[in-house]
């Protein structure tokens, strides 16, 4: 079944409030239009790509039962370093423990993206991962970067995009993934299932 192509009349729906999927959209030109899940992420017995994917489809699928035929992107994105899986930090304890964690050592930020057709069938699911090195930090560093209050809402507590960007001695893989969104992976998604006719879109 054919369905019309994303555009401004017919833009992309983003299943996430996250302001940096949303710049990150916003950088790529494609029309879009964000309507936020609620969805409660307190999933278990999943292996990490997995869960990320199956978050990202429970996103997506509680969207598209209330904004009716568009096409809809929901994404999730995991922090696991060795077996643990790192969320967002409630408080200053957790994030220097996770940070502490993440400190000299390799880490996987994994992003499961899920696009649904305007008919609500599943037309994309798949996982990203991106390996991403930390420099050995001092107990000082860490303290510094909780006070700047950046870690907070955010996986892992750190934004590669932000003052965390100094932690960072390498990446291997997306750093858009890092971010909230695989760009590269999502565009050839998008154009592979004839959501978008072309890109750039002009």
């Amino acid at each position: 079944m054919k369905f019309p192509f994303i555009s401004t009349e017919n833009p992309l729906i983003l299943a996430s409030a996250s302001p940096r999927r949303e710049e990150l959209l916003i950088q790529t030109g494609i029309p879009f239009r964000i309507q936020a899940s609620n969805i409660i992420e307190n999933e278990t017995g999943f292996i990490p790509e997995e869960l990320c994917c199956h978050l990202a489809q429970k996103k997506a699928a509680s969207v598209k039962a209330v904004i009716g035929s568009y096409w809809v992107l929901g994404a999730d994105t995991l922090v696991l370093s060795g077996n643990q899986l790192l969320g967002k930090p409630k408080d200053t304890r957790e994030a220097r423990q996770m940070l502490l964690l993440l400190n000299g050592r390799r880490h996987a930020v994994i992003t499961g993206i899920c696009i649904l057709d305007p008919s609500g069938q599943m037309a994309s699911l798949e996982a990203i991962t991106t390996n991403v090195y930390f420099k050995k930090l001092t107990e000082q560093e860490i303290d510094a970067y909780i006070n700047t209050e950046e870690p907070y809402g955010k996986a892992g507590s750190y934004a590669i995009q932000g003052i965390g960007a100094f932690m960072v001695e390498s990446i291997s893989g997306s750093y858009s993934n890092v971010v909230g969104l695989p760009l590269c992976d999502l565009i050839k998604a998008l154009v592979k299932i004839r959501a978008l006719n072309k890109f750039p879109i002009s």
